[in-house]
């Protein structure tokens, strides 16, 4: 077994992962500044758009943990020079999960407007918001059939096919935003936030379409559905009803702070729109390097070659704080320009330069945590990244939210309290892993 973790083999997996990982958030922050730049309720649309995208989240983050899971089995049996025992899981994994998406749509649908007052939108926010969902929602299967067959890829240490698959999908999202939302003089009129909903479920079906042609035409993989179920289909499920509580606990702190946000008024659920995407925007360039160990770890977890996971953990910890102080400063460089991309609105653009600084001081201790949920997840090790998320969020995001937010701190509030956040994730990760595997050396 080749067990490479050097520099050249990290960057070989990490830089494909970065970029296809940086489409996800450009396909909404493309509609963020290109909806942020309508002429008609600018500001209302932009708004829809964060709170829309934010309930989408969740949906796909609940679900698109068939990623990581299928991930961590298929890299350990690579590890294990024992394929062929697991290359029907792939197919079964995306049945139930694209099964189960679509009743979610059946389930969601009727209801979008008593959902999005759930989020404190009202009026024509709310309105907007609805009208976004019930386009968008359709491309929620095809979203998770992609995540899926990324996992498998990844599974088979492989990450240059989803970055041409990602890129090729971001590139459509933002040539359809611009046709679709500004229209084209004397064809068509602007449809505004429809076009935006429209253009990216464009690109999630064009995606999905074109990570299906590669897989089955790059790698042994097939996506035909055969019965019995694979013996691994247990462990696959209880690694997903691990990640899925995991991931509630991951989107109460996200529907909070969106909720929060909202109800401090549409020129701060906008700035909030913004700085959250920017947020994700560095979250997944960091990802890039969760993911090499999110593929390396099962690996050489496979193969019992612990002495090399922690010298791994070690070179990923490195690398990790170097990308997020990079981000950190080029977003310090431009700090003013990236606002008026997103919108002109004054109000907007004072509370978004008001609490920008702190997503920025975060990125360095994003990639500590975000690291070791890569690893844990190429390990298999569900059941921990659940308690240490479910901590984190209850007893450290929740309390700290709702007592700045008696002080009046609005956006601060929901900063800060992120930023604890991430340090609660971080911390307890990297120490379960060292008294797991240095004994082990």
């Amino acid at each position: 077994m080749n067990s490479d973790i050097s520099l050249k083999n990290i960057n070989r997996l990490a830089v494909p992962a970065l970029i296809s990982g940086i489409s996800e958030p450009i396909i909404s922050l493309t509609d963020a500044a290109i909806v942020g730049n309508i002429h008609i309720n600018a500001t209302e649309s932009l708004a829809a758009v964060g709170i829309v995208g934010t309930f989408l989240s969740m949906l796909i983050w609940v679900l698109g943990q068939t990623r990581s899971a299928i991930s961590s089995i298929v890299s350990q049996y690579v590890g294990a020079n024992n394929l062929n025992k697991v290359k029907n899981l792939p197919a079964q994994a995306i049945f139930i999960i694209t099964s189960i998406s679509i009743l979610i749509i059946v389930g969601t649908y009727p209801f979008a407007h008593s959902i999005f007052k759930l989020y404190n939108a009202s009026d024509l926010i709310l309105d907007y918001s609805v009208i976004y969902y019930k386009i968008r929602v359709f491309g929620f299967p095809f979203t998770l059939f992609t995540f899926a067959i990324f996992g498998s890829f990844r599974g088979l240490q492989n990450t240059y096919y989803p970055m041409i698959i990602s890129i090729f999908g971001a590139v459509i999202n933002i040539v359809l935003d611009v046709i679709l939302v500004y229209g084209i003089n004397g064809l068509f009129e602007p449809m505004n936030i429809k076009g935006a909903a429209y253009a990216s479920l464009c690109s999630q079906i064009i995606m999905a379409i074109s990570a299906a042609y590669f897989l089955l035409k790059k790698t042994p993989i097939s996506l035909k559905v055969t019965f019995p179920f694979n013996k691994e289909m247990k462990r696959f499920v209880l690694m997903i009803l691990n990640l899925f509580v995991r991931t509630i606990a991951l989107n109460v702190t996200l529907y909070l702070a969106s909720a929060f946000a909202t109800s401090y008024g549409a020129e701060y659920i906008a700035a909030y729109t913004i700085a959250i995407n920017l947020w994700f925007l560095g979250a997944f360039i960091i990802d890039g390097y969760a993911s090499a160990g999110n593929i390396l770890s099962g690996k050489l977890y496979g193969a019992k070659a612990y002495n090399l996971l922690i010298q791994l953990s070690n070179q990923l910890i490195k690398y990790g704080i170097i990308v997020g102080t990079i981000s950190a400063i080029v977003g310090a460089i431009l700090y003013i320009p990236i606002g008026y991309i997103f919108t002109s609105d004054p109000k907007v653009l004072a509370a978004f330069y008001d609490i920008f600084w702190i997503v920025l001081i975060m990125q360095p201790l994003c990639a500590l945590a975000f690291i070791f949920d890569g690893m844990f997840k190429g390990l298999g090790m569900m059941k921990y990244l659940r308690n240490v998320l479910l901590l984190a969020t209850f007893l450290v995001f929740v309390p700290i939210l709702f007592w700045l937010d008696t002080l009046d701190y609005k956006l601060y509030a929901i900063f800060i309290a992120l930023t604890v956040w991430i340090i609660a994730r971080g911390i307890p990760l990297i120490i379960k892993f060292r008294r797991l595997f240095l004994p082990l050396i």
